[in-house]
């Protein structure tokens, strides 16, 4: 029996369940954290700063990219362009010194940003997972940056990258590793994590820029995707099709990761598309409301206690879940990306500037501020054992003292 049939006798079982990510302690191991949200339950951080901002254990520079920090077990990893190679980095999380790095063949192909590679590493299991923006696909040790298996999906899916490269972070799920290459027959597919071994594949959508998550519905485990077609619902166990929803946005880009809660996925896109919210508990699924007062362009929105909070465009906004009613706008911050702790978002300014400010729906109130990396930053900050990492798009990294008394 082949290793799709075996996998898909296995779904047939029902042995498939979604599992929330594992994670040690206050560590931030994938793309948006722990659960996926852009939510740390990480407390007892400081925003109390003096003058001149919190204490900078270390800097960095790593290349031109758009990658974001993961923390796993003491360890920072994160990818940057250098010398005609893309570059995947372990390094220790509280000094910044370098434990290992991997490098392979890559062009920074920097139309209209940077360039340099734009996924976020994901740590499981002792195993790290990278996406080139040429659709290179590889697995390494995270003990000594060994690699364990790599594949290409040009060359495996015949896939075209979409304009901008990959930029989409794969998803874990139990023992699957779950990524998008947006090929004819292999829109979305499972490989076996430790192997490399393709579990399934499914659909014909071509890859956008954002990344997968997992749903319960109709008491199953779903994948939910925003790709160059729209938002699309597929089944964990065998890839099946659900059901997909068209959303159409200038340029393919589709690049938020779509948000879910209480059978409900937010979408949202920039070029003046804007956003949707979406039943997917009914069947078939409905729009509940649309407008275009939140377009994530570049990075997506948090959800906190029934508020979105999240970048339309160049202002930060407040919009209630539910209803779609913007409640402030604050302008000012650019293209930022912003995550939430303890009831407070951690907001990089596109500037570089890092800022924390409270999550409340009824004003922006900034409670702290101070520069991070000083140059252009479209890259979410990540709060991790009482440390924020900040990157700025040409490869700058910050590491702040932000632990508490």
């Amino acid at each position: 029996m082949s290793i799709t049939a075996r996998f898909r006798a296995a779904a047939a079982l029902g042995f498939l369940a979604a599992t929330a990510f594992d994670a040690a302690g206050d560590d931030w191991p994938q793309w948006r954290g722990p659960n996926r949200d852009g939510i740390s339950k990480e407390k007892g951080w400081s925003a109390e700063w003096p003058g001149n901002g919190p204490k900078r254990l270390w800097e960095a520079n790593l290349g031109e990219g758009c990658s974001s920090i993961s923390v796993a077990e003491g360890r920072a990893y994160t990818m940057g362009f250098k010398a005609d190679a893309d570059h995947v980095y372990c390094l220790d999380a509280a000094t910044g010194k370098v434990i290992w790095e991997a490098a392979y063949p890559a062009t920074l192909d920097p139309k209209m940003f940077e360039g340099g590679p734009t996924s976020t590493p994901v740590v499981s299991d002792g195993l790290v997972y990278t996406v080139s923006r040429a659709g290179d696909l590889h697995c390494f040790d995270a003990a000594t940056g060994k690699k364990i298996w790599a594949t290409s999906w040009r060359k495996e899916f015949m896939a075209k990258p979409p304009d901008w490269g990959y930029a989409g972070s794969p998803l874990i799920l139990k023992d699957w590793l779950i990524a998008e290459p947006g090929a004819h027959g292999a829109s979305i597919v499972a490989y076996d994590r430790k192997t490399g071994r393709l579990a399934w594949k499914s659909g014909d959508f071509a890859a956008a820029y954002s990344s997968p998550i997992t749903l319960e519905r109709a008491g199953r485990t779903c994948l939910a995707t925003f790709n160059q077609h729209g938002l699309c619902l597929w089944e964990a166990a065998d890839g099946r099709p659900i059901w997909d929803m068209r959303w159409k946005t200038s340029y393919d880009v589709n690049a938020a990761t779509p948000i879910h809660d209480a059978g409900r996925i937010f979408i949202s896109s920039g070029y003046g598309s804007g956003c949707a919210l979406v039943d997917v508990a009914k069947d078939p699924p409905s729009v509940a409301w649309q407008n275009k007062d939140m377009r994530n362009k570049h990075n997506v929105c948090v959800l906190w206690e029934g508020h979105l909070f999240g970048f339309d465009e160049t202002d930060l906004v407040c919009m209630e879940f539910a209803t779609g009613i913007p409640r402030w706008k604050e302008r000012g911050l650019g293209r930022g990306a912003l995550m939430l702790a303890d009831g407070q978002l951690i907001i990089q300014a596109e500037r570089g500037e890092l800022v924390i400010a409270r999550a409340s729906p009824q004003r922006f109130e900034r409670i702290a501020s101070a520069r991070a990396v000083g140059e252009r930053a479209w890259v979410m900050p990540v709060l991790a054992n009482g440390r924020i990492y900040c990157r700025s798009n040409r490869g700058s990294v910050a590491c702040l003292d932000v632990a508490g008394p």
